[in-house]
C-alpha cells in the first residue's frame, strides 16, 4: 500500500482483504462520499472463516460497489489448495451467499476489462474468478508453488525476462 496511492490496505495471507473492503464499501454507502471498491485476493486466503462471514454480510448489506477479484491458481504457500484445504467450488459458495459471479481466464486481459465494466451496472456485490496459472510463460516457474514465496535471483531473472519477451514477440 505504500507504492501506489490507489491502494488502501494490503493484507496478504492473513485473509483480512476482503473484510477490510466490504467495511470500506460499507462505509462509502453510508457516508457521504460513494466510491467503489475493489478487492483483489488470492483462493489460498479464502482458507480464512472471516472471509465467509465477510461474503455473507457484503450481500446481505447488497453492496453493490464492492467487486471481489479471486485469483484462482489452485496454489498458496505451502502447495496445492485443494490439497491443503479445498475450497470447492467458489462460485458456486459465493452465489449461495447472494453475490453475482463471473468465471474468467485472468491471463486475459481484455475477458478481465468485460468483467469489471460488467460490476460497474451489478445491483449486489460482484465476483470475479479469475483462473491463472502462477508464473505463467516462465518454463520453471510455471505451476510451482515456491513462486509463491520467493523471487527469481539475478541468474534466474533474465532467464524469465527472455522466455517472456519471446512470447511476446511471437
Amino acid at each position: 500500500m505504500t507504492k501506489l496511492a490507489v491502494v488502501e490496505a494490503s493484507t496478504g495471507p492473513l485473509g483480512h482483504g476482503l473484510p477490510v473492503g466490504v467495511g470500506m464499501a460499507l462505509g462509502s454507502v453510508l457516508g457521504s462520499n460513494r466510491f467503489n471498491c475493489y478487492v483483489l485476493a488470492g483462493d489460498g486466503e479464502l482458507q480464512e472463516g472471516s472471509n465467509w462471514e465477510a461474503a455473507m454480510f457484503a450481500a446481505h448489506r447488497r453492496l453493490d460497489n464492492l467487486v471481489l477479484i479471486i485469483d484462482r491458481n489452485q496454489l498458496q504457500h505451502g502447495g496445492p489448495t485443494e490439497e491443503i484445504c479445498s475450497l470447492g467450488d467458489i462460485g458456486a459458495k459465493m452465489k449461495s451467499f447472494g453475490w453475482f459471479v463471473k468465471e474468467v481466464d485472468g491471463h486475459d486481459h481484455q475477458e478481465l476489462r468485460i468483467a469489471m465494466s460488467h460490476a460497474e451496472r451489478c445491483a449486489r456485490p460482484y465476483c470475479i474468478i479469475a483462473n491463472t496459472i502462477k508464473g505463467k510463460g516462465v518454463s520453471f516457474m510455471e505451476g510451482r508453488a515456491e513462486w509463491h514465496h520467493r523471487i527469481p535471483d539475478t541468474h534466474e531473472l533474465p532467464l524469465a525476462l527472455s522466455e517472456i519477451e519471446a512470447q511476446q514477440d511471437a
